[in-house]
């Protein structure tokens, strides 16, 4: 279908009693628009050893009652892929930096136990692998995400596992997979080369680390091109990306990182208990994401102007307090309708500046921090978070509608943040899908679409709401917060009309 010139427009609708806030939506592209595709990655995980994210979360082990496939949870799959998950990081975080691939191969019984030390100083028995990792992104039909060890590895640590998971030569490192039972490379593709180097990873200055970085990245050669992401910045440290891309050849990287989570620092709040003051500092975190976004992409352009070089925000998300009675080390938090308005406006951010941003990873998939899926024993919930992910995916490598925005604010004291966000794309069908998220806990906005240069067919549309911002679902009550069918908006004369509830997400298809 040959794109036309849209213009879209929405403006506030006054109540017959009550004044709500101000919204306007402009969006405009015309069929020789340069803009760019929203890559599928944007909407990728996280998965690390910690708590219970790989044990008791995703493997259960073959000799489990729970259904599984080689371990790994048949249900957890099926939600993973019902979501579209593109691609999967592992095995850290923190504990990338401490972990040794060749502790996780070969006969389980055989592995040697290390210490987690970061998280919960827990007994890892490297039970879950090389092997039973990349084996459940085939099944995942999600591509594998590798954080290699810097902090405490070493380059031909790297440099085999890079030959091992992907050569198909005659070599060492491929024969030692073929010994191990895998005949055939997994062929991974994206590769990060240390985590938060900066902390966690080595306490590196940015121009130790650059050095580093071109030392292991010159030695990591497999049997195809891989794309290698630089340990990045922690939020607004710009003087990290800087650094990097002044001294790092771009004949080395194809990524560099940066991580930001929205969080109180000073005083965590409680996942599920938390006031509308703790909510607004919440979200002020979570919309920040923006500023530092725009403001690294700015630094990349400078050394990098054709942007061959991906922005991968491979950390986000909410983090909390840990539910009462678990261990502190595991990070596991309740995911309420706050985790939706995160996930709402932070996916929005990232579509809109799909220029730079090609990857993003929410941290965590399972049972940590604000994981997309819970689980007690053989029982599993999908979170809030999870249904904002599956709504979203019609954006997965559609064409990024661009979007300007002009809305009143959500006022809390002496403070204001935009309530509404939105962000629009065409798919390869020509469908429009429009995104938008009211983050405002006490009014709805209600908004008139007005379209020029094109006449839909048909409109519909599917909401996530409920009553409280605190709501959420529970292994007793797990179907509280689902998708629901959005019966707020319709097309008449080619106006659209909306009733954007308080707190709410909603996807509009335009055919």
């Amino acid at each position: 279908m040959k794109l036309k010139s849209i213009k879209l427009l929405a403006a506030l609708l006054l109540g017959s009693s009550l004044t709500y806030a101000q919204t306007t939506i402009a969006i405009s592209a015309s069929s020789n628009t340069s803009s760019p595709v929203i890559s599928k990655y944007i909407y990728s995980h996280f998965a690390e050893h910690l708590g219970r994210g790989i044990y008791d979360g995703f493997y259960v082990g073959d000799t489990s009652k729970i259904p599984n496939t080689n371990g790994v949870r048949n249900d957890i799959i099926a939600a993973l892929k019902k979501m579209k998950i593109p691609s999967l990081r592992w095995p850290g975080g923190c504990f990338a930096d401490t972990y040794h691939w060749k502790d996780g191969i070969g006969p389980k019984d055989k592995r040697p136990a290390i210490v987690n030390k970061w998280w919960g100083n827990a007994i890892e028995d490297n039970s879950f692998g090389t092997h039973d990792f990349l084996n459940m992104c085939e099944l995942l039909g999600a591509e594998p995400y590798l954080a290699g060890n810097v902090g405490s590895g070493t380059v031909q640590e790297l440099a085999d596992w890079v030959q091992y998971v992907g050569s198909d030569n005659k070599n060492p490192m491929s024969d030692l997979r073929k010994a191990n039972g895998r005949e055939k490379p997994w062929d991974v593709k994206f590769w990060g080369v240390g985590n938060e180097a900066w902390g966690c990873g080595g306490n590196m200055t940015p121009e130790y680390y650059v050095n580093e970085f071109r030392k292991y990245s010159t030695f990591m050669t497999g049997s195809g091109k891989i794309f290698r992401v630089a340990s990045g910045a922690s939020d607004d440290d710009y003087h990290w990306t800087e650094t990097l891309m002044k001294g790092i050849p771009q004949s080395l990287i194809e990524g560099i990182a940066v991580h930001h989570y929205a969080v109180n620092w000073a005083k965590k709040t409680s996942a599920t208990n938390y006031t509308e003051a703790e909510y607004f500092t919440t979200m002020k975190s979570a919309l920040l994401m923006d500023t530092l976004v725009t403001h690294h992409a700015a630094i990349m352009d400078k050394y990098d102007p054709k942007k061959k070089i991906a922005l991968v925000v491979d950390e986000w998300g909410g983090w909390y307090d840990v539910e009462p009675g678990t261990n502190p080390g595991f990070l596991y938090q309740q995911n309420t309708m706050r985790d939706a308005m995160i996930a709402g406006v932070t996916l929005n951010i990232f579509n809109n500046h799909a220029d730079r941003v090609r990857m993003a990873n929410l941290a965590q998939c399972v049972n940590v921090l604000q994981a997309v899926i819970l689980t007690d024993k053989q029982k599993m919930i999908l979170t809030p978070t999870y249904h904002v992910l599956e709504m979203y995916n019609v954006h997965q490598d559609a064409t990024l509608l661009p979007l300007t925005i002009k809305s009143d604010d959500y006022a809390f004291g002496s403070e204001k943040l935009p309530a509404v966000s939105a962000s629009a794309s065409r798919d390869k069908n020509g469908v429009v899908h429009i995104s938008l998220v009211n983050i405002d806990p006490n009014h709805p906005h209600n908004l008139s679409l007005k379209l020029d240069g094109e006449k839909f067919k048909g409109l519909t549309g599917r909401i996530l709401a409920s009553a409280k911002v605190q709501d959420h679902n529970t292994f007793d009550q797990p179907d509280k917060i689902k998708p629901e069918v959005f019966k707020s908006a319709s097309i008449k004369d080619g106006n659209i009309s909306i009733a954007l509830p308080a707190t709410s997400v909603v996807v509009l298809t335009l055919n």
